[in-house]
């Protein structure tokens, strides 16, 4: 890592990556794409602001969202005196007993969580409502845990004291818009032939990014892309990032081969519908290689 880091920040950064799990080498990263980034963010936060910016980071899945925003964090709140807070739409979801009840009445396949239309959107709104606010601006932001698939109890959620002067909001389909009604009539994969032919579920998703989730994603004030090389590297991200979930928790909750490839259709149409649309509009946009190295950033 680069010498002119103070020693606190480059300890602290040292034992995030050890904490992460991360190579060493993850350094040379840090310096050459979330430092420049960092900076920039710094730089759209103007002194004269009045309120918190909110930037979106947006990624396929496994695609590195999450180590993103742990090392931006880091970075803003140590090199640039920027208080921060993180917010992941995955925490957003709701609850295993709301999803049941929105696939009942809606269609089966929202029981799965992920797609647009199985998060709580309003409780996303009011957090960054709160946050907005200042000096009242103190929260409580939920937790999800993915080994049972279902939201933490309140008293495990964390909480926002301060006022923040950035939230970065993280999530797969952060940004998304809405596609056009004509290319929902083909079903793209082997789940959307067999479990939605008649394009029910696709429709009402779509909706659904129309709707409250454009409310939402219109509060983004920057919006930050990891762009991977094409949805086939999704799959084998996405299937590299369970397997280390599944040796951290011990296997328990967790999905097999199948029923990984099973859920990560459920995320094609509207992946492939970002990479295709997004870059062209992001304010910032870092690329992937086949490998999960990040070889380039547009600010």
């Amino acid at each position: 890592m680069a010498e002119n880091k103070p020693q606190t920040v480059e300890r602290e950064i040292a034992a995030l990556i050890e904490a992460e799990g991360l190579p060493l080498e993850f350094g040379q990263t840090i310096d050459r794409f979330y430092v420049p980034l960092a900076n920039h963010l710094a730089d759209v936060r103007s002194p004269r602001s009045s309120r918190p910016i909110v930037v979106g980071i947006n990624g396929g899945q496994g695609s590195g969202k999450s180590t993103l925003a742990l090392f931006l964090k880091l970075l803003l709140e140590e090199e640039h005196g920027l208080t921060t807070a993180v917010l992941s739409l995955d925490d957003l979801y709701l609850t295993r007993a709301e999803r049941e009840a929105l696939a009942e009445k809606h269609h089966p396949l929202l029981k799965t969580r992920g797609v647009p239309g199985t998060h709580d959107v309003e409780l996303g709104i009011r957090i960054l409502e709160l946050l907005a606010a200042g000096s009242t601006g103190s929260c409580d932001v939920p937790a999800f845990d993915k080994v049972t698939d279902d939201r933490k109890p309140e008293a495990d959620w964390n909480r926002i004291n301060d006022p923040v002067d950035i939230v970065l909001l993280e999530g797969w389909c952060v940004g998304a818009r809405p596609q056009a009604e004509t290319e929902l009539e083909t079903t793209i994969n082997e789940l959307e032939q067999n479990e939605d032919p008649d394009g029910e579920w696709r429709r009402y998703v779509n909706a659904q990014l129309a709707g409250r989730y454009a409310d939402l994603f219109a509060r983004l004030d920057h919006l930050v892309m990891l762009k991977v090389p094409n949805f086939e590297c999704v799959e084998a991200f996405r299937t590299l990032q369970e397997s280390k979930l599944r040796e951290k928790e011990g296997g328990g909750g967790l999905m097999g081969d199948a029923a990984l490839k099973h859920f990560i259709m459920h995320y094609e149409r509207l992946t492939r519908h970002m990479l295709a649309e997004m870059p062209d509009r992001a304010d910032v946009v870092l690329k992937l290689n086949e490998h999960h190295k990040l070889v380039e950033v547009t600010l």
